[in-house]
């Protein structure tokens, strides 16, 4: 069983589905040479991919490339199906970031052949996430910054006011298709500058409110 944990709650929660959304943010699209999706596009990764703070990624030996990507990430408190967007702020319980690890040549060997590619995606370790804070810390998630540091040098930078889809979209358009249930955990997507990672480096990340203040972060390290 995987959980995660939420600051002020006494039992860890246990992870029901990862959803993760792609191209959310429009500069990240365009670094992948991607167009700039009309709905949501999201995969799904499994609990096994979770990885905790203090934790390590560990690279398939199938893969050359691993690339990082930063998230903010969102975790459902209240179950829901066919929520409305005025109403899916009332289903988030807390805020976090995280990562989805990538690996990038086997994704794109997959889109070469139009295969599906939740292999790169879903690997086990592919998920590290930080502990969440209540969303009532959170007044608005629209106006966080995300920061991803590698060895101490910054790697991504970027601001949830750059969201495509904002997390009540997000909420909203998923419940349609997927029943969402208390412990889901949504990745938002990432900003632009991701980059491959190697053997023996230390990523961290951070959550930070509009003063600049960390109110979330992850530390792991790739083996």
């Amino acid at each position: 069983m995987r959980t995660i944990e939420l600051e002020g709650n006494l039992e860890p929660i246990r992870v029901g589905t990862i959803i993760c959304i792609g191209r959310n943010y429009a500069e990240h699209a365009k670094e992948m040479k991607s167009d700039l999706p009309e709905v949501p596009m999201y995969f799904l990764k499994p609990p096994s991919a979770l990885v905790h703070d203090g934790g390590s990624i560990v690279i398939p030996s199938i893969s050359k490339d691993v690339h990082h990507e930063v998230e903010m990430t969102v975790l459902i408190g209240k179950g829901g199906k066919n929520i409305p967007r005025d109403a899916a702020l009332q289903h988030v319980s807390g805020y976090g970031v995280g990562l989805d690890m990538t690996m990038r040549d086997v994704q794109a060997e997959a889109k070469k052949k139009g295969m599906p590619w939740a292999l790169a995606k879903g690997f086990d370790t592919s998920a590290p996430v930080s502990r969440f804070i209540p969303a009532s810390n959170v007044p608005n998630p629209q106006a966080m910054l995300l920061e991803l540091n590698v060895n101490g040098s910054a790697r991504q930078r970027g601001t949830t006011q750059d969201l495509i889809f904002p997390v009540q979209n997000l909420i909203a358009y998923l419940s349609q298709f997927i029943t969402l249930e208390r412990g889901d955990v949504i990745y938002t997507g990432t900003p632009e500058g991701v980059a491959q990672v190697k053997s023996g480096d230390t990523l961290s990340a951070a959550l930070k409110n509009g003063s600049g203040q960390t109110v979330a972060s992850l530390t792991v390290r790739v083996q």
